[in-house]
């Protein structure tokens, strides 16, 4: 078999066109990356027991001579394949359910090696269902004896059918070759890692468990240390641009001091601070790349629209494009409100909604990704903002800065706080400001953990208050993990909201929203809830960003074991936007167990900065916003956690930067730019 690591799957033995897209689920496509597929345990069949030693419920191996076989009809109409396996010290039964083929294959006086688990009918110890592999000279045992690896596997795809897969592109693929290895010596060396194709051979099918560790160890480096390179890169290849449109800090300092004074509020420090990092990174001679972390309801918004008056200043246009309509248009209102009074032109481009002028009418844009498919392009754009910026992938954020034809700075903005590991790994290329205080007068927001027998209690509290003036928000579980809105999630959402008007909250005004409505309709039911004329809002998570609606002073999430606690603190921040009190009811079905612990810290925690630490160590980086979302990182085998590796992988990426790459190098590092390990 001619096999090279680039290959489609389809060129396989056994694999057409089904199972390639089976594999597609576990982001499969070519040879190497089911290569990359790794085990995330391994069951362990190193000792081979004789027949005698057995005991029920014991999870082991045996080696025997089949003595008996056959296939029957149980009463409940199931057919049964029973064997009786042997040895020198005694026989056992052996059942598998439905699969008669089976006496085809195991034929009275073959050998055969198994490996299950030992179950007890009526005192009599029995195999049930075990793998099981007929023992043929020279031929190696792959599912039954030693450490078999069991692999994440998805609907057809079983972890037997993937070690017989792999093990064939093992034995194709001269994987000791050194052109492989793209790893440098020095750090091979150094670090005592195995070579490329040892690593592979061994996380697969380890002699023993300290060699599966050290190749995942290996595995887990290049990962980091690729993902460390690439975002140095892109730092220095950023440095290399020259600003098209000069901002005059120092010449508009006193009309920019003038600008922060006239607020209708007093900057935080933190503010005062972050506006201070970019009014200095527009002094300087290469643009801005600067990501802004700031806790929900820490004013990025007003950060964003200092920065804008001092483009304005030196007539420098803004672009800002939010990842939702709700969202944008809540920025346009903001924006509209502090920079209008200035002479400002403020224009809202969104799917639904276009500005009458052309684009050089207007000093600041405000938008969703139809940006991208506004006619024509911007000219003297200064300020690229960017809200959210996880859920906008790397392209799209390129076409954006592309449209202005012109080399804008650029601040991204996030709600969610990203654990410093995180954000150093994963956005090493940009500049970090990070906004970790609230206004004064903003109350901590009281929240509980309601397991399911205090849910009427919960209702009965919530309508008191509701009659006393305040409205509340109902969030609908997700449904299932998807960063777009699912049918089933608004069914859902729909289900919910008619139980509740009809049955809980009768004599209620209520509202309904998700992201299938249409946009004056979305429009039309928060308008009504900010106008009070409704006092419950069920929604999905949709009102995750975005929705500021000072008198919503009650926050209720239904399954709230479902989100990341990333995602619940999000939601808690719709309330609490004035000095009002403010409560968050996490409703859950859990009353014990890791998931309740987690709505437990919940109660007693306040920053969006711990909650995050807290949620990557509990669900991995994949899942901090609760959903798998675009943008986020998600690693086969490296842990965040390890601080230790983390630093030896930065400290080499470091050290390569001032080296010419190998070719080798150089390919993978390509590869890894276009993997979806990367984030983006």
């Amino acid at each position: 078999m001619n096999l090279k690591l680039s290959d489609p799957v389809t060129k396989l033995p056994y694999v057409g066109e089904t199972y390639a897209n089976r594999l597609k689920r576990l982001g499969i496509k070519t040879v190497r990356d089911l290569l990359y597929h790794f085990p995330f345990r391994y069951q362990d069949f190193s000792q081979v027991k004789k027949i005698r030693d057995l005991f029920a419920y014991d999870e082991t191996a045996i080696s025997g001579r089949v003595i008996k076989v056959e296939v029957v009809r149980a009463k409940t109409g199931k057919l049964l394949t029973k064997a009786v396996i042997a040895d020198e010290t005694g026989a056992v039964e052996v059942i598998w359910f439905n699969q008669p083929y089976l006496a085809k294959t195991i034929k009275e006086g073959r050998e055969i090696h198994l490996a299950g688990k030992v179950e007890s009918f009526g005192g009599r110890l029995t195999f049930v269902s075990p793998e099981f592999e007929l023992i043929k000279e020279g031929k190696a045992l792959v599912h039954t004896q030693g450490l078999v690896p069991i692999y994440p596997e998805t609907g057809g795809v079983s972890s037997k059918w993937l070690r017989t897969r792999i093990k064939d592109i093992l034995r194709a693929i001269p994987l000791e070759n050194p052109e492989f290895e793209f790893l440098p010596d020095e750090i091979l060396q150094n670090e005592r890692f195995p070579r490329w194709g040892e690593a592979l051979n061994t996380i697969h099918f380890p002699p023993k468990e300290e060699k599966a560790q050290e190749a995942k160890r290996r595995f887990a480096f290049e990962e980091l240390f690729l993902l460390n390179l690439r975002s140095l890169e892109r730092r220095k290849s950023w440095q290399t641009r020259r600003l098209t449109q000069k901002i005059a800090v120092s010449e508009n300092k006193e009309k920019i001091e003038q600008f922060i004074n006239n607020l209708p509020f007093k900057l935080t420090e933190a503010q005062q601070r972050v506006v201070t990092e970019v009014l200095e990174d527009f002094s300087k001679p290469t643009p801005m790349n600067r990501l802004l972390e700031g806790d929900v309801g820490s004013g990025k918004t007003v950060v964003a629209a200092i920065t804008a008056y001092a483009c304005f200043l030196s007539g420098a246009k803004t672009i800002l494009m939010a990842p939702t309509e709700i969202l944008a248009d809540q920025h346009f209102q903001t924006l509209k409100s502090l920079l209008e009074p200035q002479g400002i032109k403020i224009a809202l481009h969104t799917g639904s909604k276009k500005p009458d002028k052309c684009t050089a009418d207007y000093d600041l844009w405000v938008g969703t990704h139809a940006l991208f498919y506004k006619q024509g392009s911007f000219e003297k754009v200064g300020l690229v903002v960017i809200d959210e910026q996880h859920r906008f992938g790397v392209i799209q954020r390129g076409k954006l800065v592309k449209k202005t034809q012109s080399t804008p700075h650029v601040l991204t903005l996030t709600a969610t706080p990203i654990p410093r590991s995180l954000a150093l790994t994963t956005y090493g290329d940009l500049d970090l400001s990070v906004l970790d205080e609230l206004p004064p007068g903003r109350k901590r927001i009281k929240t509980f953990a309601v397991p399911e027998g205090k849910r009427e209690a919960g209702y009965h509290w919530i309508h008191k208050r509701i009659k006393m003036g305040d409205q509340a928000f109902i969030i609908c579980p997700l449904i299932e993990e998807s960063e777009k809105e699912t049918m089933q999630q608004v069914k859902a959402a729909t289900t919910e909201y008619e139980k509740l008007k009809n049955k809980v909250f009768p004599d209620l005004s209520l509202g309904l929203l998700h992201g299938k409505l249409k946009s004056k309709d979305k429009d039309e039911v928060i308008r009504k809830f900010r106008d009070g004329k409704h006092q419950i809002l069920v929604s999905t998570p949709v009102v995750e960003v975005g929705i500021d609606i000072p008198n919503a002073t009650i926050m209720v999430i239904e399954a709230a074991e479902r989100f990341g606690l990333a995602s619940l603190h999000q939601l808690r921040g719709r309330v609490g936007r004035s000095d009002k009190e403010s409560y968050c009811f996490l409703f859950t079905e859990k009353a014990s167990g890791d998931a309740y612990r987690r709505l437990k810290a919940l109660e007693s925690t306040a920053s969006g900065f711990e909650l995050a630490e807290l949620d990557l160590k509990l669900r991995g980086p994949g899942e901090l916003y609760g959903t798998k979302q675009h943008g986020l990182l998600e690693l086969k085998v490296a842990d965040l956690f390890d601080t230790k590796l983390l630093k030896t992988a930065r400290d080499y990426a470091f050290k390569m930067m001032g080296k010419k790459l190998t070719p080798r190098l150089q390919q993978e590092l390509r590869r890894f730019a276009t993997s979806s390990v990367e984030p983006n």
